[in-house]
């Protein structure tokens, strides 16, 4: 039997489809005129997810790394001085003195990470894990806190900053408590996770956006590259995927401290916004 598409048919298909985009624009209006709250409720519906999730344990096999030539008398040469570039970009920042908590956060955080890696490299085991994974906490911290800051708000983004930070440190502690890597994990992937969504969702008030979408695909290119090590030394045995993942990930840094030398205030927006919370202060 063949069925004829009538005018009743249409409506209904018409109407399904404005249903759909109704309840689409309801979504994304929410987030832009809640975004504060919105965030919040995400953070706390995430991290209430991890609860019936099963523990997530440290794999020893993850300290064995595919490039352990010993150079200089430098044990796994390559995976300790290809730490140095988070030195130099870390320090780079913190010479100029900033007095914004969220950006000294960021670069104290890449700073150190080049030396807690480093000391990591030298005697991979999970005592020295902890020192490499502890300043990472501080970046992914700093990094969320800083594009709240910058495209959501001002106020809201400093005031993320303290219980970012909070999460992060407590979910290493937790670590060396009790194996379980869980609450690491979010505070390691949420603020990606946040990062890109704010990116999509609110527009820019400053210069730079571009800088931060190289970062984030620098990112990703790091933790692909730390996953296919082996895979990646196998290649010549020139450079592991795990020292290249530090130099991508050093990389991703240097696009950050560009972003922060180089933006600007889009149409007064940012200076608007600067002025008001310099007043409200």
């Amino acid at each position: 039997m063949v069925h004829v598409l009538g005018i009743d048919d249409m409506m209904e298909a018409d109407s399904g489809e404005n249903l759909n985009g109704y309840r689409q624009m309801t979504i994304s209006d929410t987030i832009r005129n809640r975004p504060v709250l919105v965030l919040y409720g995400l953070m706390i519906v995430t991290l209430a997810g991890l609860l019936p999730l099963p523990p997530l344990l440290q794999n020893q096999n993850y300290h064995q790394f595919a490039d352990q030539r010993n150079l200089f008398g430098i044990p796994n040469f390559w995976n300790v001085v290809s730490n140095l570039p988070f030195i130099a970009v870390g320090a780079a920042d913190l010479l100029r003195l900033r007095r914004d908590p969220t950006t000294t956060v960021l670069f104290l955080g890449i700073f150190l990470t080049g030396f807690g890696s480093s000391y990591y490299h030298w005697n991979p085991r999970d005592a020295t894990l902890f020192w490499d994974r502890l300043p990472m906490t501080l970046c992914f911290a700093a990094i969320l806190a800083a594009v709240v800051e910058e495209r959501v708000d001002a106020k809201a983004g400093k005031a993320l900053l303290r219980p970012l930070l909070a999460i992060g440190i407590f979910s290493l502690l937790l670590w060396r408590w009790t194996d379980d890597l869980r609450l690491y994990a979010w505070a390691q992937f949420f603020p990606f996770l946040a990062l890109v969504l704010i990116l999509r969702l609110f527009p820019p008030k400053y210069t730079g956006t571009l800088y931060w979408v190289i970062a984030a695909a620098l990112y990703v290119l790091a933790k692909l590259l730390e996953f296919y090590d082996h895979a990646v030394y196998s290649v010549g045995s020139i450079l592991s995927g795990h020292t290249l993942k530090h130099l991508a990930a050093a990389a991703a840094a240097f696009a950050i401290l560009r972003l922060f030398q180089s933006r600007g205030p889009i149409d007064g927006v940012a200076r608007s916004e600067m002025a008001s919370s310099l007043h409200d202060a």
